[in-house]
């Protein structure tokens, strides 16, 4: 199925490549991506109203980051550097284009709630209802609702209320014998449910705000309603902290922390960006909102379906005995590659070990740290924090480590977007625990996924590293595809420990043999090794490049992969979200196909490929190729040395590229389309599941321990370390028993409102 072409300008501008798509219409035709699952019938019922819920919550998003930071930038003259579109030539195709998918996305809904209605589920209106039910929600307004409610009368001396981002509000035409008057009620806050069920079979409701809108003349008694809608705001969250990151090294922790806070609190009050209405609003109303609100007529949308979709997760519980509605459920499996009985770190030094989200499960990742913590030859443990779950194992292990008398090391990211609360509450926690926490650079997020162990055995120091591609999060893990490496590579063990030590003294790390390491040593090292594959075609021989990502708009790599096309390269991008390049363009990209899927897991894993398979570098890595990635941030990509899991994350990457069920293949005018197969599809995430389940990703452990092997030959050999001996095959675990700590009071603080 094609997409629709977006409307409005795609390239304009001087300085334009033109086989570049706009970052913000790229990021559109991604959620259009989504919101053609909902309607995709191969997925079941419930599934594809999650996915139309999905849109809006991203399109929510987009609004606060994107649209928020193109508003700030209308008066700046800044342009885009790939379209050479400006601020408003992009905010205006962006608008336009969001009316035509708000369209569709009311159109795949009412269609999914009549098929959920075959199954008893309805959403009713209110004037379809018979008298008694009608009289039964009157009586439950009159005494559970009406006295919870806030309305207000815009006038005069009632200035307009301020609107929470998100909320959603009743807005009353109230006409007197003089004049014509505003009254706004809040809904659905407090203790009210937003679901209201009605007496009877079936899951029949009503929605609290259509109950509120029915009502109003109860509310406003001395006035004439002659008109009634519901509203929904979305404002700006482009909150800067360029105003604490001046002075961020005068600032003790707990200060930096408050500084934050006060940021994200002024989040909530940021410009509006966009307004969703349902229901009839004379010119004059709605012209009263944007003068009020400081919004064009353009920011408008009306809508004829529920302005927030949240509350379909309320319905999952009450159908989940109907499983036809729902995906199958699946496990994560235990790791073939994983003893249960023996020590993580020994296995580990027997061979490097890979684990696969969420086909895997992330136990091993948890055992080693809980063994680490107990273990007596571990001295320190560090590790990089950016999202993690609201009740973390991962915080707990390193919480009992400390508590063990460890040196534990945390960087937490306070300014991972969204989880800037989550995120501080876990610094304090840790702090408490005896932990030293340390934050991101100034200017620079900490994105990079890296754990590093350090132990003294005997004379020699050993390390065990875990090199991932997404985040410590036992809860997102079931639901984002990543690859976790640990190894005990000294080589690599080395590099990890440099960046630490560099982090910890706020600095960046300016060269690497082995790791790549943004912001100095990862985009540099990416563009030689493109360039490696350039001079191997020019030079007559076959050159390849295969990059998976979640976001590629970084201008100088987009333009050095043209160079690679126009050379004779041949490049696979398997990009899920925003891709600026297009492939296929004849003379620049005619070497380049650009692929994405959308399925029942969120793809997040990050796989670089560089050569022909004879040849082949591997890496994964925590760094898309875009630009706030390669240049404004603190990145990892680690290389893949074990020749099986190199085939492994190779046949990750082309399994992918041959599935018939959820690829979207790109075309040279930048629409995407359903790869097409003769059969039956070929679902590259289930065939992933079911290999987890048989086992067929084991890999025959190796007679004696087994040291990767540097991938640059050319360059002199680093200093080995003495390397331990070999682990007899019974050796016994470490047991790991809980140690009874002040955890609970600790945790209890994190859910408290700073």
């Amino acid at each position: 199925m094609r997409e629709n072409t977006a409307s409005g300008p795609e390239q304009a501008g001087a300085g334009a490549l033109s086989c570049c798509v706009n970052r913000e219409l790229s990021w559109l035709k991604f959620n259009e991506r989504v919101l053609e699952e909902a309607r995709d019938r191969s997925n079941p019922l419930f599934e594809r109203l999650n996915f139309a819920a999905i849109f809006q919550s991203n399109l929510d998003e987009f609004y606060m980051v994107r649209v928020g930071m193109l508003m700030d930038t209308l008066n700046d003259g800044v342009t885009d550097d790939k379209t050479g579109m400006t601020s408003a030539q992009q905010l205006s195709a962006v608008l336009d284009r969001t009316k035509v998918l708000l369209a569709e996305r009311d159109r795949i809904y009412k269609e999914l709630m009549r098929e959920l209605g075959g199954y008893g589920v309805e959403l009713c209106r209110f004037g379809s209802l018979p008298d008694k039910t009608q009289a039964f929600l009157e009586k439950y307004f009159m005494t559970d609702v009406l006295p919870l409610l806030s309305p207000q009368i815009v006038g005069r001396k009632q200035p307009f209320p301020f609107l929470r981002n998100k909320g959603i509000y009743a807005v009353a035409i109230l006409r007197t014998k003089s004049s014509e008057r505003i009254g706004i009620v809040p809904c659905a806050e407090g203790t009210l449910r937003r679901l209201v069920p009605l007496p009877g079979e079936g899951l029949r409701f009503v929605l609290l705000e259509e109950l509120i809108v029915q009502f109003l003349p109860k509310i406003f008694v001395h006035f004439k309603v002659e008109g009634a809608a519901l509203i929904r705001l979305v404002r700006s969250a482009d909150i800067q902290v360029d105003d604490i990151a001046s002075n961020e090294d005068e600032m003790l922790p707990d200060e930096y922390r408050k500084s934050m806070e006060k940021l994200i609190r002024r989040r909530t009050k940021l410009s509006p960006v966009k307004l969703e209405y349902k229901g009839k609003l004379t010119d004059t109303v709605r012209d009263s909102l944007c003068r009020c609100l400081g919004l064009s007529r353009k920011h408008l949308f009306s809508s004829d379906i529920p302005l927030d979709l949240s509350f379909i997760g309320y319905l999952k519980d009450a159908l989940r005995d109907r499983t036809e509605l729902f995906y199958s459920r699946r496990v994560p499996q235990n790791s073939p590659n994983v003893d249960p009985n023996l020590p993580m770190a020994a296995q580990i030094r027997q061979r490097d070990i890979m684990l696969f989200y969420p086909y895997e499960s992330i136990r091993p990742l948890l055992r080693l740290l809980q063994e680490a913590g107990q273990d007596p030859e571990v001295v320190s443990i560090k590790m990089t924090l950016y999202r993690v779950a609201h009740n973390s194992k991962i915080v707990e292990a390193l919480v009992d480590a400390a508590e063990n008398g460890k040196e534990v090391v945390v960087l937490v990211e306070l300014r991972a977007r969204f989880d800037e609360e989550n995120n501080i509450g876990w610094s304090r926690v840790l702090e408490q625990a005896g932990c030293r926490v340390i934050y991101g650079l100034d200017g620079l997020k900490v994105h990079s996924k890296l754990l590093l162990i350090t132990r003294k055995r005997g004379d020699h120091v050993e390390y065990i590293t875990q090199i991932g591609t997404g985040n410590y999060n036992e809860d997102t893990v079931r639901l984002y595809t990543d690859l976790a490496l640990m190894t005990a590579s000294q080589e690599l063990g080395a590099e990890a420990a440099r960046v630490f030590n560099s982090l910890s003294m706020g600095e960046v790390v300016e060269d690497t043999r082995y790791l790549l390491v943004a912001p100095e040593c990862l985009r540099p090292r990416i563009l030689s090794m493109i360039d490696d594959e350039i001079q191997q075609a020019r030079s007559g021989g076959e050159g390849y490049l295969g990059f998976k990502l979640n976001g590629l708009t970084d201008k100088g790599i987009i333009e050095k992969l043209v160079e690679a096309s126009q050379s004779g390269v041949h490049v696979d991008l398997l990009v899920r979200g925003i891709c600026c390049l297009v492939g296929g363009v004849p003379g620049l990209t005619d070497n380049i196909r650009v692929y994405s899927i959308v399925g029942r897991y969120l793809e997040h894993a990050r796989i670089y490929l560089f050569g022909t398979e004879d040849r082949r570098k591997a890496y994964i890595s925590s760094a898309d190729f875009m630009t706030r990635n390669t240049m404004h941030r603190v990145e990892v990509a680690a290389p893949i040395y074990d020749e099986s899991l190199k085939k492994h994350v190779e046949a990750i990457f082309f399994d992918q590229l041959r599935d018939t069920a959820k690829l979207r293949a790109q075309q040279p005018d930048g629409v995407y389309v359903h790869q097409a197969g003769e059969g039956k599809p070929f679902n590259a995430q289930d065939y992933f599941y079911e290999q987890a389940c048989s086992g067929a990703w084991a890999i025959a452990k190796p007679e004696q321990p087994q040291e990767p092997k540097p991938a640059e030959r050319e360059l002199p050999p680093v200093k080995q370390q003495k390397q331990p001996a070999p682990v007899p095959a019974a050796a016994q675990p470490v047991t790991v028993t809980p140690k009874k700590t002040g955890l609970a009071s600790l945790l209890s603080r994190i859910r408290r409102k700073p």
